[in-house]
């Protein structure tokens, strides 16, 4: 990936913060997208960009791309989890799930899709494993997962002959600090590690990843 420029959305969070290292050190530009503020080791970091709104979405990827000269890959990060019966949650919850998760996706896709085309780029979104088959009170998440999924799928096959690749990464439980003090029982050396599924996101990114496109890789720690 050596001189390749990336987006990584919810660049300033555990997981981007991971990828953004992770492309890094094999050479990447790497530029952080979220919608908060903050620091980053990132070569660009960009906040305050609501990839729900067109309009922010398409000026943070114009930028990225008349500062770093083009855009070779995006990795969908940004998203959100909560866990909620849907008796409690109700429409709300359904909703907020899907603006977040694939909302996100989708809108940083539509705005990179131009740049990428240009270069031949790729994707990677970050799905679930749960997307498969949901449990109780994960409704609303694991529908906006699974949401994302078939945008992965049906992506991939509308850009496989314009020269750009879209996958998918579904990990199990990750090694948060969210994690932890949700799960205090639970052994997180058994959960995915952030710094392992930035690794594996780099890879699909990466050119040793160029004959992948349409795949869901199950990212599963020891779970």
């Amino acid at each position: 990936m050596q001189g390749k420029i990336v987006v990584v959305t919810g660049g300033l969070g555990i997981l981007g913060r991971a990828v953004i290292s992770a492309a890094k050190a094999v050479g990447a530009k790497a530029v952080a997208v979220d919608v908060g503020q903050g620091v980053s080791e990132a070569d660009l970091v960009l906040g305050g960009v609501d990839l729900t709104d067109p309009a922010s979405a398409k000026a943070a990827m114009d930028r990225v791309a008349a500062e770093l000269g083009g855009l070779d890959g995006l990795a969908n990060i940004a998203g959100g989890f909560v866990w909620t019966p849907v008796i409690d949650g109700g429409p709300a919850a359904w909703a907020d799930m899907h603006k977040i998760n694939l909302g996100t996706a989708l809108g940083a896709t539509l705005a990179a899709l131009p740049h990428l085309r240009a270069k031949g780029g790729a994707i990677v979104n970050v799905a679930a494993a749960g997307a498969v088959k949901a449990v109780a009170g994960m409704g609303p998440y694991t529908a906006s997962k699974a949401a994302v999924l078939r945008l992965t799928e049906s992506l991939a096959e509308e850009l496989k002959d314009q020269g750009v690749r879209v996958n998918a990464v579904s990990p199990t439980i990750i090694d948060t600090p969210r994690n932890r003090a949700d799960m205090p029982d639970a052994d997180p050396t058994r959960w995915v590690q952030p710094a392992d599924l930035a690794q594996t996101i780099c890879f699909l990114l990466s050119e040793a990843a160029r004959a992948i496109t349409g795949a869901n890789l199950l990212v599963a720690g020891r779970v």
